[in-house]
């Protein structure tokens, strides 16, 4: 399983209120640019070009729980819709990028690395598999 990575304007912007992880819309897009730590919206990446099964902007990615305990707040998400290759193919990407599609300006908030370039061909599949014990983050 590929590893999570915090954008570090994340943190500026959770703390500003730009983010509500509880209620708005997440969602996970594909790039084949790495993103970097310094990033901070959606715009400061290249996103996958649109066709053949994948949709600009990605997919959501709901929210299953937003809770804190014992002062421990964890994110749980629901796998996005897998994207399946279809009339040609989908890559190559190697990242799957997960920011808040609410914010006025698209605010990113970490990716995943897959290690080496992806592509699929027709009738392939791929789907972004999170933790649901873990979560995709938590703050402590």
């Amino acid at each position: 399983m590929a590893t999570f990575n915090k954008v570090n304007s994340f943190v500026e912007a959770l703390a500003e209120k730009k983010h509500d992880l509880g209620a708005d819309v997440l969602k996970v897009m594909l790039a084949n640019t790495a993103p970097i730590a310094a990033n901070a919206v959606k715009a400061d990446l290249t996103e996958l070009g649109a066709g053949n099964g994948y949709a600009a902007g990605g997919a959501v990615a709901a929210v299953t729980s937003s809770a804190q305990t014992g002062g421990l707040y964890r994110l749980v998400l629901s796998d996005p819709p897998a994207w399946t290759a279809a009339g040609g193919s989908i890559g190559p990407f190697r990242y799957a990028v997960l920011y808040n599609d609410t914010a006025a300006s698209k605010d990113l908030i970490g990716w995943w690395d897959y290690g080496s370039p992806v592509t699929l061909a027709a009738g392939e599949s791929f789907a972004v598999d999170f933790d649901p014990a873990a979560g995709v983050l938590t703050i402590q």
